[in-house]
Parts: structure tokens; C-alpha cells; sequence
């Protein structure tokens, strides 16, 4: 509506602007003709009432269709056409305001004065006046008229189009609890009504769409949890069979199967913890309960999960940090078990106080992470290109989810590729 008062004004100014140059083109259209014939008109006036001065009382000058008063030489009006003040017209008076005048000779003797009250502007002048007035008040006119009309479309047309739009803006985003206001009065009144049953449904399908996708994620969990029994189950056999297996002998090929058993139960055992934890999170039941903890049982955490061997550690600074114990444990062992599936080389654990935190870095020396990938391995499910394509398992949650526990605790997980490997640093808060 802005372009459209914009364009009102625009037309309205060009229209004033083109009366204002017929003014000025046709200010003495017709002057000098009409001049000419008034001069006229009076020379036959000034003649006839120098022949009927003996009746001056009784003439008659309505055929010359004009104004005339007739003074004698002391400006004392003998005849007039129109009022005059105080009965006395001077010939002074005349030449001021432009009057066509002429003396009255009798007997050759100047005798008075007659003079048509007309300043000379003749019907063409008149007629131009009348346009002119007639053009600016057909002007004022249309310009009132298109802004009660500009008001009229932004009433019904314009304000209510833009707020189906802001209001279909808002179901685009997903904010379907406000309604749309209804006005049967307006050119969209008819459709207001079926834009806000639109949004009602939709509002409807989004909760039942959430509703299913929670109890589908409960389930997951459900499952994931359940899962946990067997596979528990199924290792501790194994244990008892390795355990059998040395205390017995002619059972050589039995050890290997056993061992093949038991990797397995532990690689599917990951996965559903992995899955677990990502679902409770989904959920908003991921909960981490921080505590001051002494620095070395990150030692004791790394020796948990060192099955290779393969970890070299420096001392730990002694300091607090403030963690969930539980979480951490299961941080560090997605770092390892990772390292392990796709590096296989010694890992180099160091230490360092930074500001408020405990910088621990976590090193091997395998073939790193592509640079275009980097910063999407963090992200949920994603497993490198490389890795895709491989023979080894995984569900891309391992780092997604330490990630994720290390914001829950208040620190932060960094990928990074160093000249011969990977490296992940842990920023642990201190206490």
C-alpha cells in the first residue's frame, strides 16, 4: 500500500501541475478580442446617451448586454445598471480598477462620464477562470477518492491478505497454537475460517505425529534395555567357558570360537548402550548428576578399558574435577573402543591444566579423519565414508553421544587430526 499512496501522490502532484500550465498558457487567450469589443460597446453606449440625455431616466442599454453607470463631471451616478455607493462614481475610480470609460459630449461641451463596470476579462476569461476552478475541484475530488479507496483495499484486501500470510508464515514454522482472526467483512472472510480448521488439524496430526514418535523412542529404549539381559548373559558363559577351557586340555579350537563368541556379544553390547543412551536423550531422560571427583580416576577409568594394552598415560595432575562418574566411564570407553576398531595402534594419553579445566587428550597413530569430515563425526549416526564402506560395525552414536555427555557435564569433546593420527580432547571442568 505504500507504493500504491506513493503513485496517488505522484498522479495527484502531475495533475495539479498540468492545470497549473493551462493557467499559465491560456492567461490572455481572448483578452484583447473581448478589449476590443467592449470599446466597441461602449462608443455605441457613450453615442446613445448622448442622443437621449434628455431622458436619461428611461433609457434603455439591456441590449448591449453589459454593466453601465453614466456620472456627470462631478462623478454624481445619473444612470446605473448595477449599485453604487453613496450615488457618486468617479472616472478615477475607474481607471484605478481598469474600467472601459468614455466622455459624454453635449452640444460639444464635456457633460459626464459613462463607464462599463467590467474589468475587461470578457466571457473567454471567464469561461478560463471557470475551467481552471472546475479542474482543481475535479482533482480534489478524484484525490479524495482514491485514498478512500486506498483505505477501502487496505481494509479488506490488503490487511487481511497479509495476515494469511503471516499466519501461513507461522504454520510454515511450526507454530500452530495461535489462531487466525476472523472477519466475515473482508474479500477473505470466507477462507479465514477454513485456513484456521487447516491449522487445527495440523495441530492435531504434529501432537499425534509426536505422541507416536515418543512412544516409538520408549519402545527403542524398552527393547535396548531388555537386550542388555542376554548379552549379558552371553558373556558371562563365555567367561565360564574360557575359564573351563584352561582347566581342561584336547580343546584347543575351542578357545578361539569362545573368544570370537564373547567379541560379538561385547561389539552388540556397545551398540545397545550406544542406542540406549541416544534414545533416552531423544527423550529428555539422559540425566547426568555431577560430583567432585579426584582426578586419578580417569587412570582408573583407562585401565578399566585398556583390554589391548595398547594405552601410554602420563600421571594425572592431581586436582578435582566435577563430573558424573558413570558418564565419564562411558565417554572415555567410546574413545577407546573406537580407537581400537579403527586405528589398532599404541594411544597416547596426556594431560594439562587449561584455565578452568583439565585438558586430557587421547591420541593413536591411525589413518585420522578426512578434514571435510571433521566437523560431521560428531553429528548423530554419522560414520565416515571411508569407514562406511568397511567391514567393521558401528553405529556412528559412539562420538555423538560422548559429545553430547561431555556438554552435559559442562565441558566439551574436540576432534582433531594430528601429523600421524587422531586425537580427541576432553575439556573437563574442574571443581
Amino acid at each position: 500500500m505504500k507504493r500504491y499512496r506513493n503513485v496517488v501522490i505522484a498522479c495527484g502532484a502531475l495533475y495539479f501541475l498540468a492545470v497549473l500550465i493551462f493557467a499559465v498558457l491560456t492567461l490572455n487567450v481572448g483578452e484583447d478580442t473581448d478589449r476590443e469589443a467592449l470599446v466597441l460597446k461602449l462608443n455605441e453606449i457613450a453615442h446613445k446617451v448622448e442622443t437621449d440625455r434628455v431622458d436619461t431616466g428611461n433609457m434603455d442599454y439591456a441590449q448591449y448586454g453589459v454593466d453601465i453607470v453614466v456620472t456627470d463631471m462631478m462623478g454624481e451616478v445619473l444612470y446605473s445598471t448595477v449599485p453604487v455607493e453613496n450615488g457618486r462614481f468617479s472616472v478615477e475610480t475607474a481607471i484605478k480598477k481598469g474600467y472601459p470609460y468614455r466622455y459624454i459630449f453635449v452640444n460639444g461641451q464635456t457633460s459626464g462620464y459613462v463607464m462599463i463596470p467590467d474589468d475587461g476579462m470578457g466571457r473567454t476569461g471567464q469561461l478560463r477562470i471557470r475551467i481552471i476552478i472546475g479542474l482543481c475541484i475535479t482533482g480534489v475530488a478524484l484525490f479524495i477518492a482514491a485514498g478512500v479507496f486506498g483505505m477501502y483495499v487496505t481494509k479488506r484486501i490488503y490487511r487481511p491478505f497479509r495476515e494469511l500470510n503471516d499466519f501461513a508464515g507461522r504454520v510454515a514454522e511450526g507454530k500452530l497454537d495461535e489462531p487466525l482472526s476472523m472477519d466475515r467483512n473482508n474479500m477473505f472472510g470466507a477462507f479465514s475460517e477454513s485456513f484456521d480448521i487447516m491449522r487445527e488439524e495440523l495441530r492435531s496430526s504434529r501432537m499425534r505425529e509426536a505422541d507416536l514418535q515418543k512412544r516409538e523412542k520408549e519402545l527403542v529404549a524398552s527393547l535396548s534395555h531388555d537386550l542388555k539381559t542376554p548379552i549379558t548373559g552371553i558373556k558371562v558363559t563365555c567367561e565360564l567357558l574360557t575359564a573351563k577351557y584352561h582347566a581342561s586340555a584336547g580343546m584347543e579350537d575351542l578357545k578361539e570360537k569362545i573368544t570370537n563368541i564373547y567379541k560379538k556379544a561385547d561389539q552388540i553390547d556397545v551398540m545397545v548402550n550406544d542406542l540406549f543412551s541416544a534414545t533416552l536423550e531423544e527423550l529428555g531422560e539422559f540425566k547426568v548428576n555431577c560430583s567432585d571427583e579426584s582426578s586419578k580416576i580417569l587412570a582408573d577409568i583407562l585401565k578399566k578399558y585398556d583390554d589391548k594394552g595398547l594405552v601410554r598415560s602420563q600421571d594425572v595432575p592431581e586436582v578435582l574435577i566435577h563430573i558424573d562418574a558413570n558418564r565419564m566411564n562411558q565417554v572415555i570407553g567410546n574413545i577407546i573402543s573406537n580407537s581400537y576398531k579403527y586405528a589398532g595402534t599404541a594411544i597416547e594419553v596426556s594431560y594439562r591444566i587449561v584455565e578452568e579445566y583439565l585438558e586430557m587428550s587421547i591420541r593413536d597413530h591411525g589413518p585420522g579423519v578426512p578434514e571435510d569430515e571433521l566437523g560431521m563425526i560428531l553429528g548423530k549416526f554419522y560414520r565416515g565414508k571411508k569407514w562406511a564402506e568397511s567391514k567393521e560395525q558401528g553405529s556412528g552414536l559412539g562420538l555423538y553421544i560422548a559429545s553430547t555427555l561431555m556438554e552435559k557435564m559442562d565441558g566439551e569433546l574436540v576432534p582433531s587430526n594430528e601429523d600421524k593420527g587422531f586425537k580427541i580432547t576432553l575439556m573437563i571442568p574442574l571443581s
